[in-house]
């Protein structure tokens, strides 16, 4: 049997070789291939000229072939040989073209000779052929023929999503997580492939979670327009996000970076800041408006609390957007690691809330409630820690006034984050604590003593 690390490889394995684009074939056999692992996975498509926010959806682009030649019929480049040789949105040609004339569609990387690199014109009419530094310093010829057998014309734009409801709160009443991936990426294993993957197994460890407290909303689209469409048609959901994560670049080696959102100190860049801190390293890193599409969700009209997960940031690691990132470039361990940050997140926004005290005068007596050691001690003694100490307890109960959620107890007494919520915990079963106030909470009566030491209320 596969262990999580192997199938989460697996996947990546899979989805690699397959040619998307922001829209056309590709991207439909992706989001195709997630349907077939997915419950209730769902897939629109939106047609071609479509008014979305300030933007139009464009035409689809498919490929069918592309091919650079010498005129002796000697293939020089062929897109069948490598997905990133063609420009993304080539427009169709035939024509046999001068070397001049042929340097102003050829992209290579004079630092990387032996890498491809990935380039696109989405929005500008045009062709192109990548290749690397060697395979531009052997096209010597004067002349050279073209031939790109592309189709651009009105389609669609596709994209997926899955809605994972609250188990424990009213639908229509819980607050709502969003997660999103773009899929648009052809022949790149960390810059996209990998978020698909970890997304898949995330869901279907949600989907096999009895208890959920909260929503999970994953939408799978290409980048930037497709966050742009999503949103467009989805305004009415908006303000039910609670939290919400781009992913991207989660496969390789490196150690988490986290994007904050615009907000800057929303419960989920807290999260994510708490997690780097003390479990999982790596680091934080500002909001900018550039990179994924984090900086859609984050635009001001919407300010919605989205950051973005990554290892190895998008534009900061060799390897990025050329054929470097390829199925040796990830690693099962390095997906498997992404896998726990996004659960350990997940279980932060499950956990966290606002306790409210139902006995705010005073200490509790623990010890009735069983929550006091029956022998006092240093704390050297040798049995077993529990999940909680005497102190953690105190802390929440002190704290639980309404105003501090249990991430503000972690971070004000110093005690880790799931030792505050295993407290947290306890004290609601013992009726001391509550997610909601109490309509009124009265003091204790009072009562007076009698000269002979008697009690009197």
């Amino acid at each position: 049997m596969e262990n999580l690390p192997d199938i989460l490889y697996n996947h990546v394995k899979d989805i690699f070789p397959i040619f998307r684009s922001i829209t056309g074939r590709g991207i439909r056999k992706t989001l195709g291939y997630i349907a077939t692992r997915v419950e209730n996975f769902s897939i629109y498509h939106i047609q071609s000229g479509t008014k979305v926010l300030d933007w139009t959806v464009p035409d689809e682009w498919n490929v069918y072939g592309a091919t650079l030649r010498r005129t002796t019929g000697e293939v020089m480049i062929d897109w069948a040989w490598y997905n990133l040789h063609l420009m993304q949105y080539s427009i169709p040609v035939c024509a046999r073209v001068s070397r001049k004339d042929l340097e102003k569609h050829l992209y290579w990387l004079s630092d990387q000779p032996d890498l491809i690199p990935y380039r696109t014109s989405y929005y500008k009419k045009d062709w192109g052929f990548c290749l690397s530094a060697h395979q531009y310093a052997q096209l010597t010829d004067d002349e050279y023929d073209v031939e790109i057998r592309t189709e651009l014309g009105p389609g669609h734009l596709s994209y997926g999503e899955v809605v994972i409801p609250a188990t424990m709160t009213a639908g229509d009443e819980a607050d709502e997580v969003l997660f999103s991936i773009h899929c648009c990426h052809p022949a790149l294993a960390n810059d996209n492939a990998s978020s698909i993957a970890i997304a898949v197994e995330v869901i279907r460890a949600l989907q096999e979670t009895a208890h959920r407290r909260l929503s999970y909303r994953f939408v799978f689209i290409p980048g930037t327009i497709g966050s742009i469409t999503w949103l467009a048609r989805n305004g009415d959901r908006i303000g039910r996000i609670r939290h919400g994560l781009v992913m991207s670049c989660l496969g390789d080696a490196g150690k988490p970076t986290y994007k904050q959102s615009r907000q800057g100190n929303a419960p989920v860049d807290r999260y994510a800041a708490y997690l780097v801190q003390t479990r999982w390293g790596g680091k934080v890193v500002p909001f900018e408006p550039y990179g994924y599409d984090e900086r859609q969700y984050c635009s001001p009209g919407f300010n919605l609390p989205v950051g973005c997960l990554m290892r190895s940031p998008n534009g900061q690691f060799e390897q990025y957007h050329t054929s470097a990132d390829n199925l040796d470039f990830v690693t099962p361990e390095g997906l498997y690691a992404s896998f726990g940050f996004i659960m350990d997140l997940i279980s932060m926004m499950e956990t966290d809330f606002y306790p409210h005290s139902l006995a705010p005068y005073g200490e509790p007596q623990l010890g009735r409630r069983g929550l006091y050691k029956a022998i006092g001690g240093g704390d050297g003694d040798a049995s077993p820690r529990p999940a909680f100490d005497q102190m953690t307890l105190l802390w929440v109960l002190n704290l639980a006034d309404g105003t501090h959620s249990l991430m503000d107890i972690a971070q004000r007494s110093g005690k880790p984050f799931p030792a505050v919520a295993a407290a947290a915990e306890a004290l609601t079963l013992a009726k001391l604590i509550a997610r909601e106030p109490a309509q009124s909470v009265p003091m204790p009566a009072a009562s007076s003593v009698s000269p002979d030491g008697t009690s009197v209320q």
